[in-house]
């Protein structure tokens, strides 16, 4: 059977002040109506039964994971005690799967991506799926580039190891993680590189397996989460393992260790939606390439984007900035800092103003 987990628990902080912690970046609508937890899930409609959908989250968002995705059982959304990136939570909902199914094949998805071609996506999907089925190989959807892009992870691709459900299957032979300009053009230009998309499809027995080999760490802690699940003692080992877990990425992890990795071409309007930059591509803008959400007026302004839907802001002479109202809190940003706005929150919480992030 074909399972899919969504991973729903980033905190979104380059979204700020929009998303804060108690609602982030993967619950907003910020591409059209819907939000993207909603997407990510539709899109998966017709391909993943609804009772084989998890969702792994933090316990602070099972009531908006609830009220936005009705249709996933609320037996399947697992809660992490406590934020440990990527590879234990892959860890967690894999073996959620394996005991139900040990040779089921997971996809795992971000929640928080657009896709705009989502047919050709569920076609690449099926191709996947068939080649993870074998349980040989952990598979991993590549973009293709369209640009020489610094802020992707690249993944180099191999021979042709076969074609699944007519979708070519490629050798992956190296990640590498976001490149500076030069080795970016060099990649697209060479016509051998892939993106990084953070999709992931393998059998839930294979990754636990990989797991125990390269993160035996990791394998010992969900051995003993494992052994706890369906008991009255569940809830108190997860909490008592999870805090110790080692808190990486599956792709440092796993990924860029393994040898049995395939890469399958997606071209089907993938974006990571990283930044408040990355919504230009989704938005009307004027005649002198302002994009305003919201209320206000852009005077004199050039390049810049205002999203405000509480207050009216009014530009002046400027030109290259983000400007964001978000309840309390004004962020304002030259597009080139869109990607370091981490830094800000980092500062808000050294002078005492948790209470706004």
């Amino acid at each position: 059977m074909v399972y899919a987990v969504v991973m729903a628990g980033g905190s979104g902080q380059r979204f700020w002040p929009k998303s804060r912690q108690e609602m982030p970046k993967q619950f907003l609508s910020l591409v059209g109506e819907r939000t993207m937890l909603q997407r990510t899930v539709g899109r998966l409609k017709g391909f993943v039964n609804p009772d084989g959908i998890y969702i792994i989250t933090a316990a602070l968002y099972t009531g908006l994971v609830l009220q936005q995705v009705p249709e996933v059982p609320t037996e399947n959304i697992i809660t992490e005690p406590y934020g440990r990136d990527t590879a234990a939570a892959v860890g967690l909902a894999a073996i959620t799967v394996a005991a139900r199914d040990p040779e089921g094949v997971m996809i795992v998805l971000p929640a928080d991506h657009f896709i705009a071609d989502e047919e050709r996506f569920r076609n690449v999907l099926k191709g996947a799926v068939a080649a993870a089925g074998e349980g040989e190989h952990l598979v991993t959807i590549g973009i293709t580039p369209s640009r020489p892009e610094t802020g992707f992870g690249y993944i180099a691709r191999g021979r042709l190891h076969g074609t699944f459900a007519g979708i070519p299957a490629y050798i992956a032979e190296g990640f590498t993680e976001k490149p500076d300009l030069e080795r970016a053009r060099q990649y697209l230009a060479s016509g051998n590189y892939f993106w990084n998309s953070g999709m992931f499809i393998w059998r839930a027995d294979l990754i636990i397996r990989m797991i125990r080999e390269y993160m035996p760490e990791l394998y010992a802690g969900l051995q003993k989460i494992q052994a706890a699940m369906g008991s009255g003692q569940y809830r108190d080992v997860l909490n008592g393992v999870y805090s110790g877990l080692p808190k990486i990425s599956i792709d440092y992890g796993v990924m860029e260790k393994a040898t049995n990795v395939l890469v399958l071409p997606g071209s089907f309007g993938w974006d990571d939606v990283g930044s408040w930059t990355a919504l230009e591509a989704y938005k009307v803008k004027d005649r002198q390439g302002n994009i305003l959400e919201g209320k206000g007026v852009l005077v004199d302004t050039q390049n810049t984007l205002v999203f405000s839907s509480e207050k009216v802001v009014a530009t002046l002479g400027v030109k290259d900035l983000i400007v964001v109202v978000g309840g309390d809190s004004v962020l304002v940003c030259h597009k080139k800092k869109a990607q370091e706005i981490k830094k800000v929150i980092n500062a808000l919480q050294e002078q005492g103003y948790q209470e706004i992030l």
